[in-house]
């Protein structure tokens, strides 16, 4: 028997270029490559100056003696540098006590909100199928669109009543008016988190307190600092609340007690912006510390 060869089909070649599809001839834009959008940059290079110029004029008058400060050249650096104002405001002012009693009203705000409106947000979020809690969670969504000057005549008598016309009552009242939109954070961030985690933990036998004590509250880490942290600049800077709820003038806050002595400033500038930098202080060194908490928070409780 002869041997047959068999014969194996050459595969195709393609002697002519390549035609690429339409997908290839788009142009890509190389990492490093993209075009600067100079009307985005210009306005944020405004706006940075409309934040940077103030600031430092805040921080060179605070440091001039009151000749410098009238001499009509608020731009010019302190030559040489006086704390003077910073004493006179110290003194003036009673800062210690103002300092004390802005600190209270904020660090009682920052906690009452964030446990508050976890609590209220866990409880809407895991009972959502119920009428009543889906109902509560429209019902402080329309709460958000009243101010507090439409209800602060009724919000005066009320404290005054009650006795809570002081510090106290006015860190609850940042409570209940920042619920409805702390709540609204905490419902999103909640929304991300598995139902399964506590469904083994109750068959640990575990409560609902013991779950969100133990489980819930510790992953609402970043969005409980983002909420801390809108809840401590509010109350820090407020001065509406403070100067209509609480009725004793030595009680104040330091936002209302630079407003007291503001025409004891009308003359002395470098003490008024020193007043004005020893308030502002606290608040942007918070800041500093903790704003990556506060994009941390959002992004995450906008995923869902």
């Amino acid at each position: 028997m002869s041997n047959a060869t068999r014969t194996v089909p050459a595969e195709p070649t393609t002697s002519g270029p390549i035609t690429a599809g339409p997908a290839a001839g788009k142009r890509r834009i190389r990492t490093g490559q993209e075009r600067t959008n100079w009307p985005a940059t210009a306005i944020l290079a405004a706006c940075t100056l409309a934040v940077l110029v103030p600031l430092y004029v805040t921080i060179s008058m605070a440091f001039k003696t009151t000749g410098q400060a009238v001499d009509g050249n608020a731009f010019s650096l302190p030559s040489p540098l006086s704390f003077d104002s910073f004493v006179q405001a110290w003194t003036l002012t009673n800062f210690p006590r103002g300092f004390a009693i802005s600190v209270f009203v904020s660090v009682t705000a920052v906690i009452g909100e964030i446990v508050v409106s976890a609590l209220a947000a866990y409880a809407i979020v895991r009972n959502w199928d119920r009428r009543l809690f889906r109902w509560s969670f429209f019902y402080l969504l329309a709460a958000m669109f009243i101010p507090f000057p439409v209800v602060a005549l009724p919000q005066i008598q009320l404290t005054g009543l009650v006795g809570l016309d002081n510090p106290l009552g006015v860190a609850i009242l940042h409570i209940v008016f920042a619920l409805a939109f702390n709540t609204m954070l905490f419902t999103a961030f909640l929304r991300s988190i598995p139902l399964e985690l506590e469904e083994s933990m109750r068959m640990d036998g575990a409560g609902t307190w013991q779950v969100f004590w133990r489980l819930i509250f510790p992953l609402l880490g970043p969005m409980s600092a983002t909420v801390g942290i809108f809840a401590f600049i509010a109350s820090w800077n407020d001065f509406m609340m403070p100067s209509l709820i609480i009725s004793d003038p030595e009680m104040q806050t330091i936002p209302v007690l630079q407003k007291i002595f503001q025409t004891q400033f009308s003359n002395s500038y470098n003490v008024a912006f020193a007043s004005y930098l020893m308030a502002m202080a606290p608040a942007i060194v918070v800041y500093l510390f903790t704003q990556r908490w506060v994009m941390s928070g959002l992004t995450q409780g906008a995923v869902k």
